[in-house]
């Protein structure tokens, strides 16, 4: 998203310049749900700079497991995954926060 001008701003203008993966607080955590599930909340990565979809799809090929992307900025995953999510998430260069 980053190489497309569809705002007609100077690149040096556009909203999602200095928006970097280090400089993005993910906070990844456990929910539990009804009939005693777990669902792991992954929460601060921002649509407007990275493609949640890709990464979601590709964080749910990791762990196996089924998920979804809510208001397109949350990713929840079945189970609970924390580590292995927080080790995806840094090798890609985000810093993560497990709560």
């Amino acid at each position: 998203m980053k190489d497309k001008n569809f705002t007609g701003l100077p690149k040096e203008l556009q909203p999602w310049e200095g928006f970097t993966r280090d400089s993005q607080a993910v906070k990844v955590s456990v929910d539990k749900r009804r009939y005693g599930k777990n669902v792991t909340i992954i929460d601060g990565i921002d649509a407007k700079s990275e493609n949640i979809w890709d990464i979601a799809k590709e964080l749910k090929r990791k762990v196996a497991s089924g998920g979804t992307v809510k208001d397109n900025r949350t990713i929840e995953l079945q189970g609970d995954h924390r580590e292995t999510v927080k080790k995806y998430l840094e090798d890609i260069g985000f810093k993560v926060e497990l709560v």
